[in-house]
């Protein structure tokens, strides 16, 4: 009997959605209340400090003023930090979003002269007339506690179960903003007529640029890049300004990749990863006319937001890429966060693991105007943590 019922149990397991059964026997591992110290391989030993209060927080950026905007994607909420403390009241007056279906608020981007006009941007999922989930970019100009004159700069709506969450958002020293729309899980990214698995391209104003695909029939004008899967993570190369993308593989073939103008990346008829079932997504993973990434990884790491170390605080990894991990192999509290070292040639010459005694899912990782890196934990009690240099 005994024998049964844990075949019985083993059928049921199987039959529970991948979030939940990410978390089943797994006992998660607290942050510290106070800072702690981690060893890295060239730095020596760099001191953690932790701000907590957040959940499920997402994307950060900050401030002119050095202080930090952070996404949570469930509650809806925009929060700011200001001298590593949380400030407990939310920002008001965001747009419309819906948090259902593992969407809300995604990505938060700074207008390059925010300064002078206060623009801060979003992306966000929202409810659509249809049933289908849309997506959204807004940006709304930041007085005080509230976002006001707050506008929809572009909205998109397709059949099909709506884009898995992801819309990362930057703006580029072109000054052009890009923005990343994933859940093409088919071959729907290497359609010109659709939105899923491109890169977009807009004016700070919303209005769309020359494009690559300006006026070429069967071709959304906005569309910068296609061919992708799931975008998170995007970051500025600090010697050639080219925008550098991530998105994750299914299992296996996490990728990170250079944007170039009307380039295709392939998704999914190539890639370095196999589909969930262990079969291959593709025989190929190279092929004539798609560009190859600069970076994967097979197991996948279920990659996040990254960043380029360009301060003089930690010296050993000027010009380090460093990128977030939420789990390693579909192991459930293994994520991470990789340091990866290159060469003249910015090819990759080693890698570094680091936070992996934490447990916790690694968000997003920025460079602070003070030069230190700050990192987002992914977790319903989740924190920010500031490093810096042990003494």
């Amino acid at each position: 009997m005994n024998a049964r019922i844990r075949l019985l149990a083993a059928a049921l397991v199987c039959l529970l959605p991948w979030p939940l059964l990410a978390q089943i026997g797994v006992p998660p591992r607290p942050l510290p209340d106070g800072p702690f110290v981690i060893d890295t391989a060239e730095q020596g030993p760099v001191r953690v400090t932790v701000v907590k209060g957040l959940d499920r927080p997402w994307d950060l950026k900050f401030l002119p003023s050095g202080d930090i905007l952070v996404t949570e994607r469930p509650g809806r909420r925009l929060r700011i930090v200001r001298d590593g403390v949380l400030d407990p009241r939310p920002i008001a007056g965001l747009p419309d979003i819906d948090d259902g279906s593992g969407g809300g608020l995604m990505s938060v981007a700074i207008h390059p002269r925010f300064a002078e006009n206060g623009w801060v941007y979003l992306t966000y999922t929202k409810a659509a007339e249809s049933g289908h989930r849309a997506v959204g970019l807004a940006r709304g100009r930041l007085e005080g506690a509230a976002l006001t004159d707050v506008r929809e700069l572009f909205a998109a709506e397709e059949p099909g179960g709506g884009p898995a969450p992801g819309l990362p958002l930057i703006f580029g020293p072109d000054g052009y903003l890009y923005m990343g729309v994933g859940g093409a899980n088919d071959e729907i990214a290497q359609r010109g007529d659709s939105y899923y698995g491109k890169v977009l391209r807009f004016n700070d104003d919303g209005t769309v640029p020359e494009n690559p695909f300006a006026g070429r029939q069967g071709f959304k004008p906005e569309i910068y890049t296609l061919g992708h899967r799931n975008m998170v993570g995007m970051t500025v190369h600090p010697s050639t300004g080219a925008v550098w993308q991530n998105e994750n593989g299914p299992l296996g073939g996490d990728e990170v990749n250079i944007l170039k103008p009307g380039a295709n990346y392939g998704w999914p008829l190539v890639s370095y990863g196999r589909d969930y079932s262990g079969a291959p997504v593709s025989k190929m993973r190279t092929m004539v006319g798609v560009e190859d990434p600069v970076l994967f990884w097979n197991p996948s790491i279920a990659i996040s937001g990254m960043t380029f170390y360009t301060g003089e605080v930690f010296p050993e990894w000027q010009d380090n890429l460093f990128v977030g991990g939420l789990q390693f192999g579909r192991i459930a509290r293994t994520g991470q966060m990789h340091r990866i070292v290159f060469n003249e040639d910015w090819q990759e010459i080693r890698r570094e693991a680091l936070f992996v005694e934490l447990r916790q899912r690694i968000r997003d990782v920025e460079q602070g105007p003070d030069g230190l890196l700050y990192v987002l934990t992914d977790e319903q009690d989740g924190a920010l943590l500031k490093l810096e240099p042990a003494e």
